[in-house]
């Protein structure tokens, strides 16, 4: 029986991607999360998936770091990126980062099915006019992309964390762990980035959004 995973924040969008992917596959098991967070319980309970259907956009996540990580972490499972971003430029980038294919929320169910349907025969899917041969990342991204595998799972939890603005005690309370231990995944991401501080790893986490101009914010502490 295969087993499809189905990671969406938006509960309308996920139901349609079930659906599609129920119609295709009438057999499988199909599972869903709403979170990063959530994701990363369910590849760590059971890392046994056929194809992952992912958003880019979803909390716990930056752009393409939710794909790098899982790319990492679980290289043999399949991630076709969903996404309501439909610049070809994008759709290239997450290639690269290592999608088995890119699906715009705005395609028919019918042409989502035929993409699902594709990645599961071994082969890629992207949009005709999104399609470019030998598309390769800017330096930095893969780069910081070669680092951010390097996390574990619980140092790109806290990475995310960081990016989003929070104070280490608000990353300790969220985690259920100490300060202390909080510091210390700190000290271990900062070596893994190649960053000094906090400002400079935020930084550089924010070369995997979709537009890598933008930074994000971080509150400096001790």
């Amino acid at each position: 029986m295969l087993k499809l995973l189905i990671a969406d924040d938006h509960p309308l969008f996920r139901d349609a991607l079930h659906r599609a992917a129920a119609t295709l596959l009438p057999s499988a098991r199909i599972a869903e999360v709403d979170s990063i967070a959530a994701l990363q319980s369910a590849l760590e309970r059971d890392s046994d998936i056929d194809l992952l259907l992912l958003d880019l956009h979803m909390p716990g996540a930056s752009g393409f770091s939710g794909l790098v990580f899982v790319r990492a972490h679980y290289p043999q499972v399949p991630v076709i990126v969903v996404s309501g971003n439909e610049e070809a430029e994008v759709m290239r980038r997450a290639m690269a980062h290592g999608a088995s294919a890119y699906i715009p929320k705005s395609l028919p169910t019918a042409q989502m099915g035929e993409a699902i349907q594709v990645v599961l025969d071994g082969d890629t899917w992207m949009p005709p006019d999104a399609r470019a041969a030998g598309h390769r990342l800017p330096a930095d991204e893969a780069d910081i992309a070669r680092r951010l595998r390097d996390l574990t799972p619980q140092q790109f939890r806290v990475l995310m964390m960081l990016a989003d603005g929070l104070l280490n005690k608000q990353i300790a309370w969220e985690l259920g762990v100490s300060e202390a231990t909080v510091k210390a995944h700190m000290t271990a991401i900062l070596k893994k980035l190649g960053a000094s501080n906090r400002t400079q790893a935020v930084v550089a986490a924010s070369r995997l959004q979709l537009d890598p101009s933008t930074r994000l914010p971080v509150v400096e502490e001790d």
